[in-house]
């Protein structure tokens, strides 16, 4: 959620309207920092976790702002210097009646205001050019479901992309020009099938600098991988790695996730980008719920292939996250097999992340 003009970034809890945007692995910190406040401050919670648990962070808050807080957050901070009906604000979740338009009510007698659509990104800022640069957002949105993202929870699940004149204008002002996107090879399209003339006229309008596109923070699906997009990212990109979404290479268990492509897919794309000259780093997570350990071994097998063809691996040991399909669902347990082998390949530098459970 960016910070309005006129906010300022500080480290504890002060008079006035305090915002937060959190995951759910800050939250308990945030929470007791929260409580434990003494000042006079009005208290607003946006981003992934409040989002999706509004009912538990209401009970530290005053206010949710539900998903994108662009258009949400200022219209809510004017209504509160206002002392205006905070029901009409759409998009947030509240505990106390402010009004008698009949906002919609939960069974544990939280508010919540008529949903607001999603927003169009070439409205608002990349990112402050007079204040702190980041990387660019190029897109939102993702059409598939992965049954443990909370990505279509936040954003939907038709993709939003922001103009390549808008994209070229913030680019101007960084050294390294880096994306911030679900899956970066589907710039400009509708998430399934690529649009290659696309990604070929966002590339040559870019500012000839370093371009670092399919790599951190984006990613890239595998079946989005061809020939002619990496000759593209070969003539105009600066980066010899490209970061993959595998998840698991056990088809029974990508297709349980939704994740909407073979295991076949993500062989052909590591190939091919091998022989592109392309480092390629895959994503992959163990202790999916419902995964056994012949299929974490599927997953090792593949894991093994790419790093003994070149390739390199990030992992994830499953985290639960609130709003997806998976949030109520147990963690399979880690095989011995997988926990002995991976630790080897990481002395190797051949894989990194936290593939075992905390």
């Amino acid at each position: 959620m960016p910070l309005l003009p006129s906010a300022d970034i500080v480290h504890e809890p002060c008079d006035g309207i305090m915002l937060y945007s959190f995951a759910s692995q800050q939250a308990p910190e945030v929470f007791m920092e929260v409580k434990r406040s003494k000042t006079s401050s009005i208290f607003i919670a946006g981003g992934p976790h409040p989002s999706a648990r509004p009912e538990e962070t209401l009970r530290f808050f005053d206010y949710v702002v539900l998903g994108e807080g662009e258009e949400t957050l200022p219209e809510l901070i004017k209504i509160l210097q206002k002392k205006g009906d905070i029901s009409s604000v759409r998009g947030i979740a509240f505990k106390d009646r402010v009004s008698n338009n009949s906002p919609s009510i939960s069974e544990n007698g939280i508010f919540f205001t008529e949903k607001r659509e999603h927003v169009i990104l070439d409205r608002y800022p990349a990112f402050d050019i007079k204040g702190v640069r980041s990387t660019i957002e190029i897109t939102r949105g993702c059409p598939f479901s992965c049954a443990y993202c909370q990505t279509p929870q936040l954003f939907g699940n038709r993709m939003r992309h922001r103009n390549i004149d808008e994209i070229a204008i913030y680019a101007k002002y960084l050294k390294d020009v880096r994306f911030t996107s679900p899956n970066a090879f589907a710039y400009g399209s509708d998430g399934i099938h690529p649009r290659i003339e696309k990604i070929e006229a966002l590339l040559k309008n870019l500012p000839r600098k370093n371009i670092f596109f399919g790599t951190f923070p984006s990613e890239v699906r595998p079946e989005f991988i061809n020939d002619r997009i990496l000759e593209l990212v070969s003539d105009y990109c600066a980066n010899t790695t490209l970061s993959l979404g595998g998840q698991s290479g056990s088809q029974r268990i990508l297709d349980l996730i939704h994740r909407g492509h073979t295991v076949e897919d993500i062989i052909v794309g590591v190939e091919k980008c091998l022989q592109h000259g392309f480092t390629p780093v895959v994503d992959f997570i163990f202790g999916l719920p419902g995964e056994t350990e012949d299929e974490q071994l599927e997953t090792l097998r593949l894991i093994e292939w790419i790093t003994g063809k070149g390739g390199k691996v990030h992992s994830h040991y499953f985290m639960k996250l609130p709003g997806t399909e998976f949030e109520n669902s147990t963690p399979a347990p880690l095989s011995g097999q997988v926990e002995k082998t991976m630790g080897k390949l990481a002395l190797l530098g051949k894989t990194t992340g936290v593939w075992s459970k905390a």
